[in-house]
């Protein structure tokens, strides 16, 4: 058993074909299918069932699947303190953002990252909190910004902020409202009687209004699910609803004056951004300076942002 066999196997086995594997490698095919082979005639078992869609993992293929990552893991972190000690900071570093602070971090986070560590490689991912938790189990992300994480034995967290999600409403829909304008200041009654713009499950802050209502034994009146901030934004500015989300998603839509913001209150809906790392896996110097310049940067963004959301209250 080799470090080329293990690779090989963990790249089929995670990708489920060995052509995506020998594309992802860049090795040729068949030399792919002679290291898993090595591997099972050496293990005594059949680690992959091959069919005609691809390959699946075995039970004795699921073990291994398991002890390889994290051998492969801990040579990458072998390697990466050796490099530590002349003084480089190297690697590979995979961080998971959510939607809404991607577009905000992304591009300061890459400056600072090269500037900081450019014998480094940085690896950037959107996606949903509890697709992302995922991703941090399995070891395909080192680091991930979280909204509302569960907590858990295997994940280790951080608070990087913590604030109250405010009510978002069209300002021309709310001058042209035969009701009238909406008071600065909601309850989370009144805003369970509002017709809301909100993404689709699984998304972080559709859970945590969901969960705050049920507190008050109501539900959220969804009237249309959006996957994307600003088209949720565009929606309502044109008054086909409201939206519930942090300040500083103001400050991803070019005209904020084109809102107004509104305080929820009795109760607040507070929601808590978390930075959150396995704790089953060692961390390097390198995933370690990353967790730091990712605290710093999200920190400062985030608090820049919810002090200026753009929006203005009635």
């Amino acid at each position: 058993m080799d470090l080329k066999q293990l690779e090989s196997f963990v790249r089929v086995a995670e990708l489920g074909s060995f052509t995506r594997a020998a594309a992802v490698l860049q090795v040729p095919q068949p030399l792919l299918s002679r290291h898993v082979r090595q591997l099972e005639v050496e293990l005594h078992q059949s680690l992959l069932a091959r069919n005609g869609r691809g390959v699946t993992l075995t039970e004795a293929g699921r073990v291994l699947l398991e002890h390889a990552r994290g051998i492969l893991h801990q040579v990458a972190v072998a390697r990466e303190e050796l490099e530590a000690v002349r003084g480089a900071l190297s690697g590979r570093v995979s961080i998971g953002l959510p939607p809404s602070l991607s577009k905000l971090i992304t591009v300061p986070l890459t400056f600072e990252f090269r500037q900081r560590m450019p014998k480094a490689q940085l690896s950037l991912t959107e996606g949903f909190s509890l697709l992302m938790v995922e991703s941090l189990r399995a070891g395909r992300l080192d680091l991930a910004v979280l909204y509302n994480p569960a907590p858990s034995p295997d994940l280790e967290m951080s608070l990087l902020h913590e604030e109250a999600l405010i009510l978002i409403a069209g300002r021309q829909a709310q001058d042209k409202s035969k009701t009238g304008a909406l008071p600065p200041r909601v309850t989370l009654t009144t805003l369970a009687d509002l017709p809301l713009i909100a993404p689709s499950r699984p998304n972080a802050f559709r859970l945590l209004i969901e969960s705050e209502m049920l507190r008050i034994q109501r539900k959220p009146r969804i009237v249309l699910e959006i996957d994307g901030l600003n088209a949720i934004l565009e929606l309502v500015r044109e008054g086909l609803g409201y939206a519930v989300l942090p300040a500083y998603t103001l400050s991803n839509f070019p005209d904020t004056q084109a809102f107004t913001t509104h305080t929820i209150q009795d109760p607040q809906i507070m929601s808590q951004l978390m930075l959150v790392w396995s704790a089953r896996r060692p961390m390097t110097s390198t995933h370690k300076a990353s967790l730091e310049l990712a605290r710093e940067l999200v920190a400062r963004t985030v608090n820049t942002q919810a002090a200026e959301p753009g929006g203005k209250t009635p």
